[in-house]
């Protein structure tokens, strides 16, 4: 069995975070292991509380992980202060980890901001050259790349500049264009259009969370960066169209759609 990893911060109403992280790896017959960067009091209707993890503890569970049982890939998500930006860097290179995800959190589905300047400048310098793609939706991918993004020849640039600081694939998301959910992803010098429906559903809770996760256990299958990219897509797609109606907010997916996985 495939082993994947997610390193981000917990969701108490399950939606996004680990809990979407752990049950979209079940859904995708992979292993799925956790390091826990932080404990958040959410739901449906915002983020009421923070309780970053201490960066030696992180480190520790990095270590319980990658000594006993070590991934195939790795899903990188929300992620806290600096301290924990760099012990997670660190120990990701000490291992050697391979196919890594990195999902650029910085504000949740509720408008709260998960992630401060100092932490989005040190996830720019310690970890872009370390993973294999990122995967930022368009509000993330402007403050990434410093440019506004208002269409498709703009997602492209952006695409392009961000694959230069990261040295990987860019796949930046469209769910916050108008009139498509059509997602960009930029690899290997070309980029390459990601078709596919816009779902009438206000419950989205989690998306971006359950979309590179499923990104990284396609990878952890063997499958090359396009076709794990679009099985996510199809994934997530059939996830939303199953509109699941849970909490008073924005609620979750339905993580346990079926999947060809």
């Amino acid at each position: 069995m495939k082993k994947v990893l997610t390193i981000a911060g917990s969701d108490s109403s399950g939606g996004a975070g680990i809990q979407a992280d752990l049950k979209t790896m079940s859904v995708h017959k992979v292993y799925g292991m956790s390091a826990i960067t932080a404990l958040t009091a959410q739901n449906t209707t915002g983020v009421y509380g923070i309780l970053e993890a201490d960066p030696e503890f992180v480190a520790l569970q990095l270590d319980c992980v990658f000594t006993d049982i070590p991934p195939d890939a790795v899903k990188i998500g929300m992620l806290g202060g600096v301290g924990v930006i760099e012990a997670i860097a660190a120990k990701l290179r000490q291992y050697g980890a391979k196919r890594i995800v990195l999902d650029p959190v910085m504000v949740a589905t509720s408008g709260a901001k998960l992630l401060g300047d100092d932490a989005v400048l040190a996830l720019m310098s310690k970890l872009f050259a370390l993973v294999d793609i990122i995967t930022p939706n368009i509000p993330e991918a402007e403050v990434l790349c410093g440019m506004k993004i208002t269409g498709p020849a703009d997602m492209e640039a952006a695409a392009e500049k961000l694959s230069s600081m990261t040295h990987g694939s860019v796949l930046i998301k469209g769910g916050h264009l108008p009139h498509s959910a059509d997602d960009l992803l930029y690899s290997q010098g070309k980029s390459v259009w990601i078709r596919g429906d816009r779902v009438d559903n206000t419950n989205t809770h989690g998306t971006g969370c359950t979309l590179s996760s499923a990104i990284a256990c396609n990878l952890a299958r063997g499958y090359d960066m396009e076709t794990s990219v679009r099985n996510a897509k199809e994934y997530i797609t059939a996830a939303l169209k199953e509109k699941l109606n849970l909490g008073k907010g924005s609620g979750p997916l339905n993580h346990y759609c079926r999947t060809n996985a």
